[in-house]
């Protein structure tokens, strides 16, 4: 259960995403380099949610890929169907959440409102194949975001902006940031739950888990394969001589 609540606070985490970008938009009209400030505001949730340390699908699900590849067995493989499907299921019930208060709570003006749509309704302009492409670009670059977290250090919070960031300016697609939005129209009454699946859902989902799980953790585990195999052989020498060493003490006390 402390799994499903991290994936649920993760999802409404995310939309301070939307609100962010919302109230930056409306405040920024005709400033010079607005879209670029606009989208800063795209990485807000991914701070809160990362520095957290909440569950987000395709940022704490990339790990868990390498184990099943390094060792495909039905077991490894339904304990990492099971991760995905609660941190999923968490992530839109929180998105759900967030956006449903958006439309329902007294919180913002009708600026800002009118801000959410027309940011949504952006998401909402491609195709089912420019989602799923934008998708898989989306899914490798917080693949590799997540990647580099061991190396960052005391930059962390850098590398999160700056890789999410750029993840906005590309106009990509993301599963549960992009739910946020898309959930925020349904409930509004402009797109019907059949439009949020199709051609939203869908197929932002498999391009996240093609370029966020798939393809990097393909990549990542021909590169650190070699390591897992040697770390595998280290232990189990390891272990021989902690089993040869047990039995010559046992040999000893036998002959005493």
């Amino acid at each position: 259960m402390a799994l499903l609540w991290s994936a649920i606070a993760a999802g409404l985490s995310m939309g301070a995403s939307l609100m962010a970008k919302g109230i930056f938009k409306v405040h920024l009209d005709g400033v010079p380099g607005a879209f670029l400030l606009e989208n800063l505001g795209y990485t807000f949730g991914f701070v809160i949610v990362i520095m957290a340390r909440q569950q987000l699908f395709t940022e704490n699900t990339v790990t868990a890929v390498l184990p099943v590849m390094h060792k495909p067995t039905w077991g490894n493989t339904g304990l990492l169907l099971r991760l995905w499907g609660i941190v999923l299921l968490g992530n839109l019930l929180g998105t759900a959440l967030g956006a449903l208060a958006f439309n329902e709570m007294p919180i913002f003006d009708e600026a800002t409102r009118q801000a959410f749509t027309d940011i949504s309704m952006k998401v909402m302009e491609n195709t089912p194949g420019e989602m799923f492409a934008n998708a898989v670009i989306s899914g490798w670059i917080i693949a590799t975001m997540v990647w580099m977290f061991p190396s960052a250090g005391g930059a962390k919070l850098l590398v999160i902006v700056m890789m999410t960031w750029l993840v906005a300016l590309g106009d990509l697609a993301h599963i549960v940031v992009g739910s946020v939005e898309v959930l925020y129209l349904v409930f509004n009454g402009s797109i019907s739950w059949h439009e949020f699946l199709w051609p939203f859902a869908l197929p932002t989902l498999l391009g996240n888990i093609t370029g966020g799980t798939l393809i990097f953790a393909l990549i990542s585990h021909a590169q650190i394969r070699n390591d897992m195999s040697e770390a595998a052989v280290a232990k189990a020498k390891a272990e021989k001589r902690k089993q040869e060493k047990r039995r010559q003490r046992e040999e000893k006390e036998n002959a005493e």
